[in-house]
């Protein structure tokens, strides 16, 4: 899967030192990867939930962070949407951003 973009990651990890790890992981995962539909993403991620509009919802560092992705599964792009902590995450609304 292609990851547009890395920097909001990078950014969040730099105000969030514990979050760096599992960012990375899930990136590097997420880079292998190659899903063509929200079942392949569960079978990775066992804990994503789908949302309106192809966003998918990820737990990051053992559920501490909150990251949300929309996905184009046929041009194989994921784009980030948002990564913060689960207080940032209630004040969102994951099926709009």
């Amino acid at each position: 899967m292609h990851i547009i973009s890395r920097k909001p990651l990078r950014e969040f990890s730099e105000k969030h030192g514990q979050a760096k790890t599992p960012l990375d992981a899930w990136f590097a995962e997420t880079s292998r990867a190659e899903w063509g539909s929200f079942a392949d993403v569960k079978a990775s991620y066992g804990s994503a939930d789908v949302v309106a509009g192809n966003r998918v919802i990820f737990n990051i560092g053992g559920n501490k962070y909150r990251l949300v992705v929309k996905i184009a599964y046929k041009s194989r792009t994921v784009f980030v949407r948002f990564v913060g902590t689960h207080a940032e995450y209630d004040d969102i609304d994951a099926k709009t951003i």
